[in-house]
């Protein structure tokens, strides 16, 4: 009779095991990034449809309230980059985060976007 084994053998288990966790405190320290890239990409756009027929002293403003409403620090109004494209106002910006992930090893992101959606600036 032949008798087959069925399963996982511990070394193999320890391996995933460390595997899924190094995933999962990789992806704890990033998302708190990316969801603050995705409100200041709102906030950027919502600015930037209210902001017909303002100056861009007026825009930086407008920016900074609703900055201060969602607590974004990591882009300030003196960091976007406003000019108008087919009559209309485009807001945009562009930075990096480095997100030290263990001993000297970090992981670089840039987040670039615009009100327009085609992209970082003229």
């Amino acid at each position: 009779m032949i008798n087959r084994q069925h399963g996982l053998a511990l070394s193999a288990l320890i391996i995933w095991g460390i595997v899924i966790a190094l995933v999962a405190i990789t992806a704890l320290k990033v998302v708190p990034e990316v969801i603050e890239y995705y409100k200041i990409r709102q906030v950027v756009k919502k600015v930037a449809s209210e902001s017909m027929g303002r100056t861009v002293p007026e825009v930086r403003q407008a920016y900074s309230k609703y900055a201060e409403v969602e607590h974004i620090k990591t882009i300030g109004p003196a960091d976007l980059n406003i000019f108008k494209e087919d009559n209309q106002v485009v807001i945009a910006f562009a930075y990096e985060r480095r997100i030290p992930l263990v001993a000297n090893v970090s992981l670089l992101i840039d987040f670039k976007a615009s009100s327009s959606g085609r992209g970082y600036g003229p």
